[in-house]
């Protein structure tokens, strides 16, 4: 993981997470306190039906207020982790207020104006910054942290992903979902799906985005390919990719296949891998023992294992991988909460 900064010469900023009460919202303050993130002051925003909430943080009890347009009166940094409607709407208005604003939605990854960070990556584009920075969608987070390390040592020409997306990146309502379908399943009960579309427990389906009719991929699929074009700053490179939901709780796998510029050696991928920022290398082949959800759920690093040559590319020059990472933390909360502390340091 990066190295977490020192606090001593910091300023101390009052701070401000909209959409609080949310799966990442609710991991956006454990992870502030976990890191002794320099607060000030904890300003927790939702809708109306979340008003009065309680949320500990630091051994008390926050009260969640209202989202309005003037919540940001004397907040200098805002967590958004709502949808991209009140983004849109509210992320300007905490800008005028005089806040920098980190996004967790859609609404501005795709603005050349307005950063798209994964800090392991490309903190350097946070120069500049117009008072929004945008957190990557998850999906390109975690494989952008075990991609960049090979393309800067090795060149990368092509990319190929399989997800496997756990509930928890269609948030808290499809984790509930997925605990109450399989309590009812066990059972022998019915369970009529309400938050997806398909049952899902001892289930998987694609991705629940909407289908471009002209493409075949899902909305989720084509921000995966814009992102990670982003992040890895590389426009035109070719990427394919399907996702697919799976019953897991809260970490997302993904199975990858990276053509490389030249033929490489798994060792050396290993050796990279092994070296990289927020990686974890998960690759015993004696004990059959991978990166799993399981495992990865809970902590910062991205884990990465089955490292081989892809046999599918007679060139030689393709390298397979699998790897986890909890979504709601580095692949959301966690990669907030790196760029709000390197914003900070003096």
């Amino acid at each position: 993981m990066l190295t977490q900064p020192s606090y001593r010469s910091l300023r101390n900023p009052s701070v401000a997470i909209v959409g609080a009460t949310g799966a990442v919202g609710v991991e956006l303050v454990k992870c502030l306190e976990a890191r002794g993130f320099p607060a000030s002051s904890l300003r927790l925003l939702a809708s109306a039906r979340s008003a009065g909430r309680q949320i500990p943080y630091r051994g008390e009890a926050v009260s969640v207020d209202v989202l309005n347009a003037d919540s940001f009166v004397g907040v200098d940094l805002v967590f958004f982790a709502a949808d991209a409607d009140t983004s849109k709407t509210y992320a300007p208005l905490a800008v005028t207020a005089g806040a920098v604003v980190i996004d967790n939605s859609s609404a501005f990854r795709m603005d050349l104006d307005c950063p798209l960070v994964t800090p392991e990556v490309n903190l350097e584009t946070l120069v500049g910054h117009r008072g929004i920075i945008a957190n990557p969608n998850c999906v390109a987070i975690l494989a952008c942290v075990a991609i960049a390390p090979l393309q800067r040592r090795f060149g990368l020409r092509r990319l190929q992903i399989a997800t496997y997306q756990a509930a928890s990146g269609a948030g808290q309502p499809a984790m509930e979902e997925l605990a109450a379908s399989t309590r009812a399943h066990l059972a022998g009960e019915a369970y009529p799906p309400q938050v997806l579309r398909h049952p899902y427990a001892f289930n998987l389906f694609s991705h629940d985005a909407e289908v471009d009719p002209q493409t075949g991929y899902n909305g989720e699929e084509l921000k995966v390919i814009a992102e990670t074009r982003r992040i890895l700053g590389s426009f035109n490179l070719p990427i394919g990719v399907t996702c697919v939901r799976v019953p897991v709780l809260r970490a997302h796998s993904m199975a990858l296949s990276l053509e490389l510029d030249a033929p490489v050696a798994p060792a050396a991928i290993t050796e990279v891998l092994a070296e990289a920022p927020g990686v974890r290398v998960v690759d015993d082949r004696d004990a059959n023992h991978f990166p799993m959800p399981v495992e990865a759920q809970g902590q910062g690093d991205v884990l990465v294992g089955r490292i081989r040559r892809d046999l599918g590319d007679p060139s030689g020059r393709s390298v397979a991988l699998f790897l986890a990472g909890d979504q709601l933390l580095k692949g959301a909360a966690l990669n907030a909460v790196q760029i709000a502390e390197q914003l900070l340091i003096a």
